[in-house]
């Protein structure tokens, strides 16, 4: 089925997905949210597919929240169940096994900032805006907001953000470590591209293990989270790619990793 509310773009080795709705800003409602979830599980099992690019059309939002017509008649029980439904589509985002880029092109507030913590790397144009406003709508973050976004910049600032609502720009937003990196709104997609290809040609299964490594240590004691690196590590040693890899550095040539 072919998605009416985003574009999917495959160039080699890389995905872009669009998020297609700029007069509402891109915002997120169930069908996106719903197409969403099937484009994801299709590029994960698309081996072709290395590395994936997440933007928004337009050159005012990335995503700039949640449809408010769909949370202002939630109930306390649907209300659980939108929220879950939303975490476990950028459950999925997260844990595709392939990197996932946000290009993060203006607004992305509440869902969207959501979104794209839910991403590998975050790139954002210097014209970007970051927040969760959900405050202002009497509600809080659903999207695993209040959990992402303290991980990534700490208790205190997650805190600080959340409790007002207020909207950062793109340099705070590098500098207190939400996004990776920030370019020209003009050369955004550019950078993003690049970034992407380079990602592409790397060894997939050990770019699979760090991502899994990174998100999922953490949460671990950290003698229990060095044994996973390591059970990770015989793992990897087992590829292909790995004999290829050492191979190609030994004999100083590129190496041509195939994901075995």
């Amino acid at each position: 089925m072919v998605p009416e509310t985003l574009l999917v773009e495959r160039d080699g080795g890389v995905a872009t997905v669009t998020f297609n709705r700029p007069k509402v800003l891109n915002a997120l409602n169930t069908q996106t949210m719903n197409e969403l979830r099937q484009v994801l599980l299709d590029l994960r099992h698309d081996e072709g597919v290395r590395c994936v690019i997440l933007t928004g059309a337009g050159d005012k939002a990335f995503v700039a929240g949640a449809d408010i017509n769909e949370l202002a008649v939630q109930t306390p029980t649907s209300g659980k169940q939108h929220a879950m439904a939303g975490q476990h589509v950028l459950e999925l985002i997260e844990t595709l096994g392939k990197p996932v880029i946000a290009a993060i092109n203006g607004y992305a507030l509440g869902g969207g900032c959501e979104l794209a913590m839910a991403c590998t790397i975050r790139m954002a144009a210097d014209t970007a805006k970051l927040g969760q406003p959900e405050i202002n709508l009497g509600l809080i973050p659903g999207y695993a907001g209040t959990q992402r976004l303290a991980r990534l910049v700490g208790r205190g600032r997650a805190m600080e953000l959340i409790l007002t609502g207020r909207q950062i720009g793109a340099d705070e937003a590098r500098q207190i470590g939400l996004v990776t990196q920030v370019v020209p709104a003009a050369s955004l997609m550019d950078e993003a591209r690049k970034l992407a290809g380079r990602l592409a040609a790397s060894a997939p299964v050990a770019m699979r293990y760090i991502i899994e490594a990174v998100n999922r240590g953490p949460e671990m004691a950290f003698p229990d989270a060095c044994v996973f690196e390591a059970t990770l590590f015989g793992l990897v040693a087992s590829t292909e790619d790995m004999r290829e890899g050492t191979k190609a550095f030994l004999e100083k040539r590129k190496a041509a990793f195939t994901g075995k």
